[in-house]
């Protein structure tokens, strides 16, 4: 096998295992952003695989090839109104972030779980039948050498993974909004001072992050697992959240830490194909992502700045 065909392995599916982590990330950019940890990334990953799901098995008959679509729309739906219990506990009952989103986490997979028991009566659900298809890129995938790497036979998410970090970056960089958004969680009192609404502004931030954590947990549900169970979601929340440390709450930053642990995936799923891997244990392939990791945040989480007001609460007209 040549390095080319190896590399015509490992770059798509980096990227496609990457584009849940992707989303997931951004979201936990906006909430941290605006100074709300959010460590119910995993919870909110969880329900949104769960609701993508359920709604692809119920309306597939119905919607036919526009059902993934809807149902990426009802998860983040879901996942935002979700996140109102972490937004309601942290921003207005001032509650712990850290462990209002532990909470969350929990709540997630048991609600989960105990309506998949109660629906189909078992612990996981059907795999489902209409899901995404992967396309062709028109003219950039006969571009030659990249166009087979980067536009051939890949997902529609994956693309737009990719896009919306860029979009993000805009908004959170370039807008009024972003600026509001940055500095009610870089100093909420000054903001409040020049008129912000500063519980406001968290609030919208923590309904994006859950937006796009159940789009994230939705994406992958339906383009990797193509089921829900209890092992669906497993720390990929985690995951995102930890891109989104090693990315320095940027937005680019997140995407590209986010790609590279989704090649630590792909490995662990292709890696028996690549001839300098087919000898390495399988074991040592399937923790390698959790490996790298810790081992990225070990070496680089001292080095990076959060936002100064983040886990902050605020207490109007009091530092």
């Amino acid at each position: 096998m040549s390095v080319y065909e190896v590399l015509q392995v490992i770059i798509p599916s980096a990227i496609f295992f990457a584009a849940p982590l992707i989303f997931t990330a951004l979201g936990g950019v906006f909430s941290e952003r605006s100074g709300v940890v959010n460590i119910g990334l995993e919870g909110l990953m969880t329900i949104g695989a769960f609701i993508g799901i359920v709604f692809n098995l119920t309306f597939a008959d119905k919607f036919g090839t526009l059902t993934p679509w809807l149902a990426l729309l009802v998860a983040m739906v879901v996942g935002t109104i979700f996140s109102l219990f972490h937004a309601v506990a942290s921003i207005s009952f001032r509650a712990d972030q850290v462990v209002s989103g532990v909470a969350i986490n929990f709540l997630a997979l048991g609600l989960s779980l105990f309506l998949v028991k109660k629906i189909y009566g078992k612990g996981q659900t059907d795999q489902i039948q209409v899901g995404f298809d992967k396309i062709d890129i028109p003219v950039l995938s006969d571009i030659p050498v990249i166009g087979p790497l980067f536009f051939s036979n890949m997902y529609i998410p994956s693309y737009l993974a990719i896009i919306l970090a860029f979009v993000v970056w805009y908004v959170i960089y370039k807008t009024p909004f972003g600026l509001r958004l940055r500095a009610v969680g870089e100093h909420p009192m000054a903001a409040d001072t020049m008129g912000i609404n500063v519980t406001k502004m968290r609030y919208i931030a923590v309904m994006i992050s859950g937006a796009l954590g159940g789009l994230g947990g939705a994406v992958y549900a339906m383009i990797i697992s193509r089921d829900f169970s209890h092992a669906t979601i497993s720390g990929h929340g985690f995951m995102a959240l930890a891109a989104m440390i090693f990315g320095k709450w940027h937005p680019i930053g997140a995407m590209g830490a986010a790609l590279f642990f989704g090649l630590a995936q792909s490995l662990s799923i292709v890696g028996k194909t690549l001839p300098f891997l087919k000898d390495v244990p399988t074991v040592y392939l399937l923790i390698a992502p959790y490996v790298l990791t810790i081992l990225a945040l070990a070496g680089f989480i001292g080095r990076a700045e959060a936002p100064k007001a983040l886990g902050t609460p605020y207490i109007k007209g009091k530092r």
